[in-house]
């Protein structure tokens, strides 16, 4: 079975091209994947085919967390899932069209002097803010949380500095609330100026990562919503900084994609798994 590892902004995925749409993951092999030591190590598993029927696009991200369990979109993988199939040359010149399960997103990629692509523009269509400010008792504090969706759920919360944030505590204890039934990713924010902001993230199904594109356009959401940041601004995260452009019709998210490695998964390994 081939694969590719890719990353974007340190937001890392094992890619399985799958033209013949023949593959068929299971949340035992995701895991086996992603695991740090014993497989290939990484945030998530996308599964490259064609497009699904009756959709007018390129290529189908079939993404999955870490844990096995199935996402709706990934703003980092759709973006290393473009730059794998401009890179092959299956796309329309510098434009890709990804179907996900969150809808159609349109890429527009940028080529470095070798000719691959190298950075990478995404479409993610109009955010839907939920509740600003919302405040919420967690553990016998109160936390304001504003929640945008993106495709799929995130949770922004504001704090003086995001080196301190305690994520790893808090991000899962904000997402098991019952006002998200279905868990929800949770993104804690620094204003750094009107242009800027920081952040971290705790992604459902992974835990932290050092970067989502769907994350760093909830958070310039919530940032702008809340009066700290303006509609475009950098978003620094611990694996690099996007750009995002939010418009009264849609958002735009400027990244990097990367592919580190390509090679064939051992036979005999993938027979344990199975």
């Amino acid at each position: 079975m081939e694969f590719v590892k890719a990353h974007g902004a340190g937001n890392d995925f094992v890619l399985l091209p799958d033209p013949g749409n023949r593959l068929v993951l299971t949340p035992r092999l995701v895991r086996a994947l992603c695991a740090p030591h014993v497989g290939l190590g990484a945030d998530g598993v996308i599964r490259i085919a064609p497009a699904r029927d009756g959709v007018d696009a390129e290529a189908f991200m079939d993404y999955w967390n870490a844990d096995g369990s199935v996402a709706e979109m990934c703003g980092n993988g759709v973006r290393c899932v473009a730059k794998y199939v401009l890179d092959r040359g299956t796309g329309i010149g510098d434009l890709v069209r990804v179907d996900t399960r969150s809808g159609v997103k349109v890429v527009t990629a940028t080529l470095g002097p070798d000719g691959r692509v190298n950075r990478v523009r995404v479409d993610m269509g109009a955010p839907v803010p939920g509740k600003i400010a919302e405040p919420l008792e967690i553990d016998g504090r109160t936390i304001d949380v504003t929640t945008v969706s993106m495709g799929n759920p995130h949770a922004v919360i504001v704090v003086d500095d995001v080196g301190t944030a305690p994520v790893s505590t808090l991000g899962p204890a904000v997402a098991r609330l019952p006002l998200f039934p279905d868990g929800t990713n949770v993104e804690f924010i620094s204003a750094v100026s009107p242009s800027r902001i920081a952040g971290r993230i705790w992604e459902r199904g992974v835990g932290e990562t050092l970067a989502s594109g769907t994350g760093g356009a909830a958070m310039a959401v919530a940032a702008h919503l809340l009066g700290h940041a303006g509609r475009r601004v950098h978003v620094d995260l611990p694996g690099g900084t996007l750009e995002v452009d939010w418009t009264e019709d849609t958002l735009h998210v400027t990244g990097p994609a990367v592919e580190v490695a390509a090679g064939e998964l051992d036979d005999g390994w993938l027979d344990d798994i199975s």
